[in-house]
């Protein structure tokens, strides 16, 4: 069964190049797109991920 709630599965895409990364988020706390900075592995430095849809 699935689980109930608030929380949604979102893409993080890296500005710099194509990775992404998949991370769930809760709507009702965070309604605006995230924005944030993680280790890209295919430049192997730290990039901006946003939010994508």
């Amino acid at each position: 069964m699935a689980k109930k709630g608030h929380r949604q599965h979102i893409i993080l895409e890296s500005t710099e190049s194509g990775h992404s990364y998949h991370t769930t988020k809760n709507k009702n706390n965070t309604s605006e797109r995230i924005e944030v900075k993680k280790y890209d592995p295919l430049i192997r430095k730290h990039a901006v991920y946003k939010e994508k849809k």
